[in-house]
């Protein structure tokens, strides 16, 4: 666990770094003491987030020598004081109640406490009455995200998906209580980047986005307020908005063929772990985390795969020819040879090995089943072919894929779905037979509960409406099977060119002068040089979906934060999804769930 960003050799990373520094302020350096050891006691959510921006060498760095699970019996250790960086939940603040019943048993010297996020009063008076003698210091930090990569956080809250989806919650508290504690993350991250934005929504299909850019907003104030520390007093250069994951279905079942998004989506790839053989399929299994520190995984993680099959061998050939240790065709069996030749710069030429392997492993499967797909999804999403022709008939279209025996059916799924977006919804006779024609009855609740999020499923043929207009992109050079850009960089774009129409895009406070455009109107005012210039340098646009992203709209954060240098995106949820976990969550959003995880559960 160390700072990714710590050292010249790693550069800046964004969130993570930031979250790291804050770590280091508000915790190690506030109870250190020369040449004093200490032990760090975690819980399961901030074991989590320390291993999110951090490696043990640092932890060493600040004095720490072990890392103990709050949960979990401990050997006592009574000559040494002990970090507890905890949440405010009654679990945790039970384990560390129980580490100092009484003075004769106390497990450690004494406790520097620390919780993730505001600490309700029962559990701060159990701990004062239990435990007050051994505590030093107790403070609220307020980190209760995740930094997933540098302008990426999650609030690592995947089953907010069902309590804000699923119609069976509704009846319960479960979505109240999901809500306020995604409202209380989502200012935690606020309070990191020290921004005070103004906050809005999207205002269709559903509500969700509403309620939570309330509830923010409330939120916001009373910490601004609270915070006699914070410089912050009004509200900052720079905006959130929040979004109900319905807002465009199109980019969570569609394939994409940029590195990452395609890894992720065809590639057994779990906790952003690969796993691979460098000898053949008889070789030793070998692990590779695909991380920020890995300087060639962000080089080449938002390209093309087809320019990344032509980089990677040209690394490697370049590497290769300085030692003149190859000959011959360059394949993976020789470089696993060359790196037992010489070990001394198997470091050098490992990452591209990895990269090499996930993106061959990725086209073995395009080219098996997934290449024939991409053309019709394409012309799907789109309603338009590579040649820009429209696509009169999306049922034509859709069947080859139906048809195709070679394709699975989470596949053929997802073309249904395509084919159902593409229309607006469709008749209930026609779902029917798709689904009887393609015999997955058993899995029909994958498109039927996309109802669910707002999107239309079932509609007579006299209400299907026309499909929404998008930006032209025409002149932007893509591949013929790539053509789709996620709805979500058309906002971002908008929103920092003041594009925004203030009536589907409604404030809850008031916004910064830079950001108060409310659509054309405020783009015929001002040249948009003029209107970028008006805000400070570093602001940011802060997006936040509720229900998961995908790696395609993760893509476009970076993309558009690139293209306009005055404004940093950093994008956000309560997850990331890939399209066949999306799937499964769908399917089960109209079943009843016994028990939902809501990360401050036990606050009560």
């Amino acid at each position: 666990m160390a700072p990714t960003a710590v050292g010249a050799a790693s550069g800046e990373r964004g969130l993570k770094s930031l979250v790291w520094q804050k770590l280091k302020l508000s915790v190690f350096d506030d109870c250190r003491k020369e040449e004093e050891w200490k032990l760090i006691i975690l819980d399961d959510f901030t074991t989590k987030l320390l291993s999110s921006c951090g490696k043990m060498t640092d932890l060493l760095a600040e004095g720490i020598t072990a890392v103990e699970n709050v949960y979990k019996n401990r050997e006592p250790v009574p000559h040494m004081k002990a970090i507890y960086f905890i949440t405010p939940t009654k679990k945790s603040v039970d384990g560390l109640i129980n580490d100092f019943v009484s003075k004769a048993s106390s497990k450690y010297k004494a406790a520097y406490v620390y919780f993730t996020d505001f600490c309700p009063d029962i559990l701060f008076n159990k701990m004062k009455s239990s435990c007050s003698r051994a505590i030093r210091r107790c403070k609220e930090i307020n980190i209760s995200f995740f930094p997933y990569e540098s302008q990426v956080f999650t609030l690592d809250v995947p089953d907010a998906f069902f309590c804000c989806y699923s119609p069976t919650v509704e009846k319960a508290n479960g979505k109240d209580a999901i809500m306020e504690a995604m409202a209380e993350q989502i200012v935690t991250l606020c309070a990191t980047l020290e921004e005070n934005p103004g906050v809005r929504y999207k205002s269709k299909p559903l509500d969700n986005a509403s309620k939570l850019a309330e509830l923010v907003e409330n939120k916001l104030e009373n910490y601004y307020k609270i915070d006699e520390k914070s410089q912050i007093k009004g509200k900052t250069h720079s905006q959130l908005l929040i979004i109900d994951r319905g807002f465009d279905p199109v980019s969570t079942v569609l394939h994409e063929l940029t590195f990452q998004a395609m890894a992720y989506d065809l590639l057994p790839i779990e906790n952003d772990t690969y796993k691979y053989k460098t000898d053949g399929p008889s070789g030793k299994e070998r692990e590779a985390i695909l991380e920020e520190e890995d300087e060639l995984w962000v080089k080449i993680r938002h390209k093309h795969i087809a320019d990344v099959l032509e980089e990677i061998p040209k690394l490697l050939k370049e590497v290769s020819s300085k030692r003149k240790a190859t000959e011959g065709k360059l394949s993976l069996s020789n470089l696993a040879q060359l790196m037992k030749k010489m070990p001394h710069f198997r470091k050098q030429i490992t990452k591209q090995v990895v990269h090499l392997n996930i993106a061959e492993d990725c086209m073995s499967k395009f080219k098996s089943s997934i290449e024939k797909l991409c053309k019709t999804e394409q012309d799907l999403a789109l309603g338009t072919d590579a040649e820009g022709q429209k696509v009169k008939d999306a049922m034509r279209v859709l069947l080859p894929v139906l048809l195709n025996k070679n394709h699975d059916s989470y596949d053929k799924i997802r073309a249904i779905l395509l084919y159902i977006f593409s229309t607006n919804g469709t008749t209930q006779e026609n779902l029917d037979k798709l689904i009887q024609n393609v015999q997955i009855e058993s899995d029909s609740d994958m498109i039927k509960n996309w109802k669910y999020l707002g999107v239309p499923v079932v509609v007579s043929s006299a209400s299907q409406q026309r499909r929404q207009s998008r930006k032209d992109r025409s002149s932007e050079e893509t591949f013929q099977l790539s053509r789709w850009t996620p709805v979500i960089k058309d906002v971002m774009e908008d929103a920092i060119e003041n594009k925004l129409d203030s009536k589907e895009w409604p404030y809850c406070s008031q916004c910064p002068a830079s950001w108060n455009g409310s659509g054309a109107v405020s783009a015929r005012q001002k040249s948009k040089t003029s209107y970028l210039d008006d805000r400070k340098s570093g602001s940011k646009l802060i997006v936040f979906v509720i229900g998961g992203i995908t790696y395609s709209e993760i893509r476009s954060a970076y993309e558009v934060s690139q293209a306009y240098k005055s404004c940093e995106v950093i994008i956000g949820s309560t997850h990331i999804l890939t399209p066949r976990r999306l799937l499964n969550d769908v399917k089960m959003l109209n079943k009843p769930k016994d028990t939902v995880c809501i990360k401050n559960e036990e606050k009560l």
